[in-house]
């Protein structure tokens, strides 16, 4: 092997210590919360971590006390591992172990200097992306390595067929036809796109060309709409939420796909599939269904695999 491959994501806590880790972590990230002041916004992150932490760490124990994500990405890792042989294939999180700089040493101690980045965000944001990115990169300074990013990917063909193809298969016992298809996105303060960040241009991208996708694999929907989920705080956020838009659609049959999501998180297995779920038969919707994510699906190693190898053309 002489190139390495890191999936890059934002982590989840295997446990209650991990979890405290998660937020404080999360909430110390400049690009997250957005005071200059290191001081300050160390001050600030510590209050909103013991104002949140209990209650949302409850949030945890409906889902088994820890996030998927990790045991999920390590599936994702070792496939593309097995398909991709000349890679050393490997993973970092953000704001939970395994951190980058204990990854770099792993490179480091096979002496690989060609490294690929695959941050796992399909669009591209300040909060996801660039945090990401900017965390390795530091990490990585003082070091001989050749540092390429593939920092977007939601426009890529072999992405979005396994996308659609996870979408067919949740309906695969009932009519697609019958069902609203909502492509709910993780919400951002109003303010963090007014300064710049392409997130909600690129999230309104996606959903036009799945939809034209959709249409060509003939898979038809009554509707097909785009909500933001996961709002906190009383700052303005990005609009229609979830929950506004499922009131939209009282009485009708409701499908869910996480579009700003590859791996399942508690974001998806907790908000959506039970927390928005009892929100969704309150409202009076009929069905409501969530897609999960690509998690390790063949079709989304494959999609990976293209994307490397489209890449280095």
């Amino acid at each position: 092997m002489d190139r390495a491959l890191v999936l890059l994501n934002m982590g989840g806590p295997r446990n209650k210590e991990e979890f405290e880790m998660f937020l404080r972590n999360m909430f110390n990230d400049l690009n997250i919360l957005t005071i200059k002041n290191g001081f300050l916004r160390s001050m600030v992150a510590s209050l909103i971590v013991m104002m949140r932490k209990n209650k949302a760490w409850e949030n945890y124990l409906e889902i088994g006390g820890s996030s998927p994500i990790n045991t999920l990405t390590q599936k994702l890792v070792e496939k593309l591992s097995y398909h991709m042989p000349d890679y050393y294939v490997t993973w970092a999180m953000r704001y939970t172990p395994p951190f980058v700089s204990t990854v770099i040493k792993e490179i480091e101690a096979k002496g690989i200097q060609d490294i690929v980045l695959l941050p796992m965000y399909p669009q591209y944001s300040t909060t996801t992306t660039k945090s990401s990115v900017e965390d390795f990169m530091e990490s990585a300074k003082g070091k001989n390595f050749n540092i390429k990013v593939i920092d977007r990917f939601y426009r890529n063909e072999f992405v979005n067929l396994s996308i659609v193809y996870s979408i067919r298969d949740t309906l695969l016992e009932v009519q697609s036809s019958e069902y609203n298809l909502i492509f709910s996105a993780h919400g951002l303060p109003q303010k963090i796109v007014d300064n710049g960040d392409p997130y909600q241009d690129e999230i309104k991208e996606h959903v036009r060309i799945l939809s034209e996708v959709l249409d060509y694999c003939r898979i038809p929907f009554k509707s097909i709409h785009l909500a933001y989920q996961s709002k906190v705080g009383p700052m303005k956020w990005l609009t229609p939420s979830l929950e506004d838009k499922l009131k939209e659609l009282k009485g009708e049959k409701v499908l869910i796909y996480p579009i700003s999501f590859t791996i399942d998180n508690s974001e998806t297995v907790f908000e959506l599939a039970i927390e928005y779920k009892e929100i969704a038969h309150k409202l009076g919707i009929k069905d409501y269904k969530v897609c999960k994510c690509e998690n390790d699906s063949q079709r989304f190693v494959e999609a990976i695999i293209e994307l490397v190898r489209g890449y280095r053309q």
